[in-house]
């Protein structure tokens, strides 16, 4: 890995990353390093971690940057313009409390949140704006938008399924991805997700419902995202499908979602907003 540079740039916006050590947390790190439109203020990772209280270049392998990996969120936080979080649903929450206080753009690519997590974001967007997407990347939110008008174009008498592949790791199914796929699905039959959503099947299920949407999780080895929405009826089949073969595009994606949100007022926004697919 080549050395590591923070450019002192104090005009730009400053950014935190929390879960730094991770593989993700570091992917940002080093894209914020890099970045003509933000500078890395802080990194923040869990108390008792090897990397607390260490240069985060020299942690990484590479030369000193002059950022200290914390485990104070509330310092790392308060002087912060943005603050961007693939971590934890209750670490997010958390974060997502000191954001509102420091009026910073929270950035969320955290999976597997919870209705009590939506409603605790939804209260610090009250504050601040909050960017949240289970997907950070063009591709995928261009099938989104596509998955939204094949299914309001096709009748119910076409099934929908989504299957989605991850590595090992993941621990969070279906992922955060296939779930913004199947409530574009909803949405373009007018409904919402919990009205048509079917879990994954097992044992005697019975006929499949008309209208549903069902799910399907793959897990296995190094796969770093896999997305497929199958429209299927008598006769043929739709199929609309996204490979990721980098998770940069989501990286890229959260530092994106962090420049574009430094005019935003507070409230909730995804990356629809972001990119301007909105409509």
């Amino acid at each position: 890995m080549s050395d590591l540079q923070n450019t002192d740039q104090p005009q730009l916006p400053g950014v935190v990353v929390t879960g730094a050590s991770g593989r993700m947390g570091q992917m940002l790190i080093r894209l914020i390093l890099d970045s003509a439109d933000l500078r890395l203020v802080g990194a923040l990772d869990r108390p008792g971690h090897d990397w607390i209280g260490q240069d985060i270049g020299t942690a990484m392998g590479a030369a000193p940057v002059g950022v200290t990996v914390s485990d104070d969120a509330v310092g790392a936080i308060a002087q912060a313009q943005a603050v961007i979080d693939f971590t934890s649903p209750d670490a997010t929450v958390a974060f997502a409390e000191l954001t509102a206080q420091a009026r910073a753009v929270h950035v969320i690519g955290t999976t597997g949140l919870e209705q009590r997590h939506l409603d605790a974001l939804a209260a610090a967007a009250r504050h601040a704006p909050i960017i949240r997407a289970g997907n950070m990347s063009l591709g995928v939110n261009l099938l989104v938008g596509l998955t939204r008008k094949v299914a309001a174009a096709l009748g119910t008498e076409w099934d929908i399924e989504v299957v989605e592949s991850h590595h090992r790791h993941k621990v969070d199914a279906p992922s955060g991805t296939a779930l913004m796929l199947g409530q574009a699905a909803a949405e373009g039959r007018g409904a919402t997700l919990d009205d048509l959503r079917v879990p994954a099947r097992e044992g005697i299920t019975g006929a499949r419902a008309p209208g549903s949407i069902g799910f399907a999780a793959i897990r296995g080895g190094d796969v770093v995202g896999e997305h497929d929405v199958i429209f299927a009826a008598e006769g043929e089949r739709i199929v609309l499908r996204h490979l990721a073969t980098d998770r940069a595009i989501f990286a890229r994606g959260a530092l994106r979602a962090a420049v574009w949100g430094q005019d935003k007022g507070p409230g909730e926004y995804d990356m629809m907003d972001v990119l301007g697919l909105q409509g």
